[in-house]
């Protein structure tokens, strides 16, 4: 487990940082959309795409967030449910139980509860809107309790996320295609297949892995299956494995150091020198080697995801309009099976899916985290964010059901920050603050039932 602790703590640093900047960009749409709703959408339905050769992509510029950009976001997601499969926490199924289990029941009680007041018509098809965490901005809340909250209730947190953006794209995949062109399918798997090819027999990533990666996209946009899919399935097929171990890098590297050791001493000669830049250049490729293709690819994107990627769809998103008679439009029974889904729905879910796996022996609790802390967890899974604003704009075309969903998700989102904030405080609260009612949760011991 220590092996995967570095990656964990610096995805969640970043996810942490990346919510604030998530935040303001929201803001920042809701504000612009009802300032100059003109100048919002006019900028958002700007025509961009390639022409030439007869052919011609063009697109409106929310479609090059939407469906391109987004693509490499869930190319990050697809990445970190790689790793959390290889040396995380869903790395095996004793490890995994809890939080898949915990996932499965903050997705399945929010959706029936949408389902409760949506169960014909259009707006049946949103029922899977509330079932996303936002990882980011979940992150980003329970980083700002502070060092008392225990280590593994955040990691609790971050793979339970991780877990609910499997369900989200398993539901994307299934539920909200157009039917399958054949044809499209076929050239993703093409694509799929010549980069499997290319990874196999050992080529390093480069220029070549392009056109597989475009195939890929391309495919599955003419299947009418979401083409960020594209991205998960990229991500999950990048390698875990290093091409060259630790053991060997190292041994590698201390032979080298001690044969420069003479290079680099005062006074050496230009050849000397010139040896010693050699070593050290040829030892950076070594170190690159040592790295696995998932650790560098996870390493080189997140920045640009968290804060590039992630706030440009905040801004092209949640801009919602509430003038010219919006907020008389807006569907109450939408609005309330997205809100009481993700601030009710989800905290239920995952409280009673993990007292029943701990009462079944299916699961165990982590050290260090008990009922009050999974209650705390099934709270800040109620901010869904990105992935249910997402599944909002596949699921609906009439304005008045995104401007629905889009408000409700926002509202639903902040009402569990704002809760989840609260309860942490008082959860964690200092014990000369307790009056001795409870000691903090980082001292307390494992627990076999909730």
């Amino acid at each position: 487990m220590k092996k995967a602790q570095a990656p964990i703590q610096r995805f969640m640093q970043l996810e942490s940082a990346g919510g604030y900047v998530l935040a303001g960009a929201a803001v920042i749409a809701l504000a612009w959309a009802n300032l100059s709703h003109e100048t919002y959408e006019s900028l958002w339905h700007t025509e961009l795409g390639l022409v030439g050769m007869g052919h011609e992509f063009v697109r409106p510029l929310h479609f090059w967030v939407n469906d391109v950009l987004m693509s490499v976001f869930f190319l990050l997601a697809g990445l970190e449910i790689k790793r959390q499969m290889v040396e995380g926490e869903l790395s095996t199924p004793r490890r995994a139980a809890l939080p898949i289990v915990a996932a499965l029941g903050g997705m399945l009680v929010p959706a029936l509860i949408y389902f409760a007041f949506n169960s014909d018509g259009p707006a049946m098809r949103g029922t899977a809107i509330p079932v996303a965490t936002d990882i980011a901005f979940a992150v980003g809340v329970i980083t700002l309790l502070g060092n008392r909250v225990p280590a593994a209730l955040k990691i609790l947190l971050l793979t339970l996320a991780v877990a609910d953006d499997i369900g989200g794209i398993i539901v994307i995949a299934v539920f909200y295609n157009s039917g399958i062109a054949w044809t499209g399918l076929l050239i993703a798997i093409a694509g799929a297949g010549a980069f499997w090819f290319l990874r196999s027999v050992g080529k390093r990533p480069g220029w070549m892995y392009y056109s597989p990666l475009v195939m890929v996209w391309l495919g599955l946009n003419e299947a009418g299956i979401h083409p960020t899919l594209s991205g998960v399935v990229i991500g999950l097929m990048i390698p875990a494995k290093a091409w060259m171990t630790p053991a060997a890098f190292i041994a590698s590297a201390l032979e080298r150091l001690r044969g420069a050791q003479d290079q680099v001493r005062e006074g050496a000669s230009a050849e000397q020198s010139k040896e010693a830049s050699a070593t050290i250049l040829e030892l950076s490729h070594e170190a690159h080697e040592a790295l696995t293709p998932l650790a560098r690819l996870e390493h080189a994107i997140q920045p640009l995801v968290v804060f590039g990627i992630m706030p440009l769809f905040a801004l092209a998103n949640a801009g919602v309009y509430l003038g010219g008679g919006t907020m008389d439009a807006l569907d109450l029974h939408v609005g309330l099976g997205i809100g009481i889904g993700l601030v009710v729905g989800k905290p239920i879910g995952v409280l009673c899916a993990t007292w029943a796996s701990t009462k079944l022996g299916i699961c165990q609790m982590p050290r260090g985290v008990d009922a009050r802390g999974i209650a705390l967890v099934g709270i800040l899974a109620g901010i869904g964010f990105t992935v249910s604003n997402f599944i909002a704009l596949l699921s609906f075309t009439d304005p008045v059901l995104i401007a629905t969903a889009k408000l409700s998700i926002l509202l639903g989102s902040a009402v569990s920050t704002v809760a989840g904030l609260a309860y942490g405080r008082w959860l964690f609260r200092k014990p000369s603050e307790r009056n001795g009612i409870a000691d903090t949760l980082v001292a307390a011991e494992s627990s076999d039932d909730i």
